[in-house]
């Protein structure tokens, strides 16, 4: 009953915005969803797992029916509704089928446009919309938090607060000190469309030295390093071994509470997605005219005597230039 009526309802509610993932200098897209179906559909499942059903986790009180729609104007909208499912509550979870493993020696770069609904705070008590991502070793009998999980965006009760939090070892306790995690947050300027991202810089061969980035808007507020983890097997688990997506918008549980009297449901209360991208940074990329490329995130140009090199048809360098010379001094370091 409560899907039909979302997409009944579903042209007279559609965002006048349509997102598609952007271009970035040095950097290839190598997935996206950017929700481009007819207004009122469901996202597409071959993209997508649309989850149903009570998941019995986190205190949660909604049953995930198929509360989610594609708008008129081409976002993913996910919309709580009171009134049924089993707690009387139903919203809408999906889960990628897409996943992959973050590129070792580059940076990878996941994001999402997100705005929430225009309900005010006072009446989203209890609400919990979240990107996040799993370990994809879940799926294949690997218990949580030792699967690995990263959460890009959080928030709950409407506050405009935004969380980044890591999830790892074991629980309770453990290396991310679950079930709280590692994590931080950042405020949120309003209810509209703002860009969530995580990137992966895997470029240092350390493990110690590689790290994990969040950032709203371009503002990084949460940073962590397989040296925060300490454990190079944990430190696998979030930053080599696959994952996938996930687009939420839970009711209750431990974190934000249960509803209240005054919590309203739907389109007010939904989490609006304008477009999910994977991204990985090009092993080189073109500087100039002449050609000259830089390896990633160092800043050291690669002349054409080194690009020789990397073609294993190095002549003999009595002399080497001083870009030669730095390569020399990064790889040592």
């Amino acid at each position: 009953m409560w899907s039909n009526t979302l997409l009944a309802l579903a042209p007279l509610v559609a965002s006048s915005l349509a997102w598609a993932p952007p271009s970035y200098s040095g950097f290839s897209l190598k997935w996206n969803d950017a929700f481009d179906g007819s207004g009122g559909s469901s996202p597409d499942t071959g993209n997508w797992n649309i989850i149903t059903g009570d998941l019995n986790v986190n205190n949660e009180l909604e049953t995930c029916t198929r509360n989610i729609q594609i708008s008129g104007g081409k976002t993913l909208q996910i919309v709580p509704w009171k009134g049924g499912g089993t707690h009387g509550w139903t919203s809408g979870r999906i889960e990628s089928k897409y996943t992959f493993t973050p590129a070792n020696g580059v940076v990878t770069r996941v994001e999402s446009r997100i705005r929430f609904g225009s309900n005010a705070v006072s009446t989203k008590q209890g609400l919990w919309p979240a990107f996040w991502m799993l370990g994809n070793s879940i799926r294949n009998g690997v218990s949580w938090p030792g699967c690995g999980e990263l959460d890009i965006m959080e928030t709950v009760n409407g506050v405009l607060r935004g969380y980044g939090t890591t999830h790892c070892d074991r629980a309770p306790g453990g290396i991310c000190k679950e079930t709280q995690g590692l994590g931080g947050s950042i405020a949120i300027p309003n209810q509209d469309f703002h860009l969530w991202r995580l990137e992966w810089d895997l470029t240092s061969s350390n493990w110690q030295s590689q790290s994990i980035k969040w950032s709203m808007d371009g503002n990084v507020f949460h940073t962590i390093t397989g040296g925060n983890i300490g454990n190079q097997g944990v430190w696998n688990t979030l930053a080599h071994a696959p994952v996938f997506f996930i687009l939420n918008m839970a009711v209750g549980g431990s974190w934000p509470g249960n509803p209240n009297g005054a919590t309203q449901d739907g389109y007010g209360a939904m989490m609006e997605v304008g477009y999910v991208a994977h991204y990985q940074r090009n092993l080189a990329q073109l500087l100039g005219p002449n050609n000259i490329t830089e390896y990633p995130n160092t800043g050291v140009p690669v002349e054409p005597d080194m690009m020789t090199l990397l073609d294993k048809e190095a002549p003999f360098i009595s002399e080497p230039t001083e870009t030669v010379a730095r390569m020399a001094r990064l790889f040592r370091s």
